[in-house]
């Protein structure tokens, strides 16, 4: 059966658990279909991992959703979440109305924003319109200029309640799930708490409905320093350099291609 949106909510009224995985081409996708990663999200996080840049924010519309057409080729029955990246929507409800749509006819179910405020009300357009919406609380990396860099947010009171009113301003809007990223475990125990929506945390600890990671991450294949809550479940990475120095070993002393793998 396919994954949808009420079937998120469902779980969530059930206690039922669930993971979330970034994609960004049609071989990952397919390897996530056939794990039964009930959600996928062609993520801005793209910038990095796929095309090299220091962080999201050069990545636009047109990216995402070129990832994206190859993704629901790969993966039809599960959910998928389209990112809106930095300026696809922060100019006012057209321009993100225009976007969304493209990321919707470019085979994704669902968008996600970051931030609350004015994407709360850009968050009641959309889906007065339509196009369902994931919302992105805490650590939001398309503001990390204005944060000052990656810093956990909510750890002092008056952060933490801000954090808990935008999530709730997020699920007034219409939201059917919101991101919880870099905040203590404890406020993202009390807003899954406290919504009736899913929440799906990175860096939030273990009491959210779901729990997301980039891709890249999880497998192992970043070269980088991991953040704190990562833990990667493959070491893909050291896999890949090893094979490749065999390649070209046995290229450079002839031992491939063999007879085995020549025609005849």
């Amino acid at each position: 059966m396919p994954v949808t949106i009420h079937t998120l909510r469902e779980w969530k009224r059930t206690g039922q658990r669930f993971a979330m995985l970034t994609a960004y081409d049609y071989t990952t996708a397919r390897i996530l279909a056939a794990a039964e990663i009930p959600v996928i999200l062609v993520g801005d996080s793209m910038g990095n991992v796929m095309l090299g840049y220091g962080s999201t924010l050069p990545v636009d519309v047109e990216d995402i959703a070129h990832h994206a057409r190859a993704v629901a080729r790969g993966a039809p029955d599960q959910l998928l979440v389209g990112d809106m990246p930095f300026g696809s929507y922060q100019c006012g409800t057209d321009l993100a109305l225009r976007n969304a749509a493209l990321l919707l006819k470019s085979g994704m179910h669902t968008v996600k924003l970051e931030g609350a405020g004015f994407a709360a009300d850009i968050t009641a357009a959309l889906v007065e319109r339509g196009i369902p919406v994931m919302g992105h609380v805490g650590l939001t990396p398309q503001f990390s200029n204005a944060f000052g860099g990656f810093r956990v947010q909510g750890k002092q009171e008056q952060a933490a309640q801000r954090i808990r009113d935008e999530a709730r301003s997020l699920e007034q809007a219409g939201a059917y799930a919101v991101v919880l990223e870099g905040i203590p475990r404890d406020l993202a125990r009390t807003i899954t708490g406290e919504l009736g929506i899913p929440t799906i945390g990175i860096g939030a600890g273990p009491d959210c409905d779901g729990q997301v990671l980039v891709v890249h991450d999880m497998l192992g294949l970043t070269q980088d320093p991991m953040p704190k809550f990562v833990r990667s479940y493959g070491d893909l990475g050291r896999q890949a350099l090893e094979a490749a120095r065999a390649f070209a070993h046995d290229v450079r002393e002839g031992a491939f291609p063999d007879d085995a793998h020549s025609y005849h």
